[in-house]
Order: C-alpha cells, then sequence, then structure tokens
C-alpha cells in the first residue's frame, strides 16, 4: 500500500468530510481518536470513478469544549498519523490566534525584506 493522504473537503451539520488517497482499491484500516478515545461512527466510502476514499466523521460531543480539541486520524497498518481534525472554541482562544496572525505577519514582512536585499545584491 503506498502512503495515504487525507485532504479536508468540509465540515457540514457537525461531520467532517474529506478525501484519502493513496489506498488503492482496497479499504484503509484507519482509526479516528480524540483524546485516547477511539470515535466509532465514522464512514469510509470508496468512490470508484474518482479513484479514493471518502472519510465522514460526526464530531463526538466530547470534542466540542473550550480550548483547542484535535481528532487525530491514524494508520492503523503503519501506525503514523495521516491527518487531523482540529476544533477551536470559546474568546479566550480567539485572541490567542489574533497574536498568532500578528507574529506571523511581522516575520513575514521580516523575511520579504531579506529576500528582497539578498536579490538587490545578488544581481
Amino acid at each position: 500500500m503506498t502512503e495515504l493522504t487525507l485532504t479536508k473537503t468540509r465540515m457540514l451539520e457537525g461531520v467532517w468530510q474529506g478525501v484519502l488517497t493513496g489506498a488503492g482499491e482496497d479499504k484503509p484500516d484507519i482509526t479516528v481518536a480524540h483524546e485516547d478515545t477511539t470515535v466509532p461512527d465514522f464512514k469510509l466510502v470508496r468512490n470508484d470513478a474518482e479513484n479514493y476514499w471518502l472519510l465522514s466523521v460526526p464530531i463526538p460531543a466530547s470534542a466540542i469544549a473550550d480550548g483547542v480539541q484535535t481528532l487525530l486520524v491514524t494508520d492503523q497498518t503503519t501506525d503514523e498519523k495521516i491527518g487531523q481534525i482540529v476544533i477551536i472554541a470559546d474568546d479566550v482562544v480567539s485572541g490567542d490566534l489574533h497574536a498568532e496572525m500578528e507574529l506571523l505577519r511581522a516575520e513575514l514582512d521580516m523575511l520579504k525584506r531579506a529576500f528582497r536585499r539578498h536579490c538587490l545584491e545578488t544581481t
């Protein structure tokens, strides 16, 4: 089996959906877990026309809480993480995210200036 790749497509009405590629025709052996507890109700359906698997994960009530909650999608065959579902809630976290975005913007501006300076010096 080749390396599995999970790509989010959408989250609607409490169900996260993504496309799982790299498994071929064989149903991949995956698990979805939140805080070391397996999420039992996820569905994995093959799309033969497009050659991928559609993963649907109903978000458990325990994952809807203040702060950052993460559900891990793991390939049981290789015991490797192939994706994650992150849920962020509450206003306190919102302030932290804004601060992080400001730091990232400042670092990006610094990198742009350094790159432009480098381009001028090397031409």
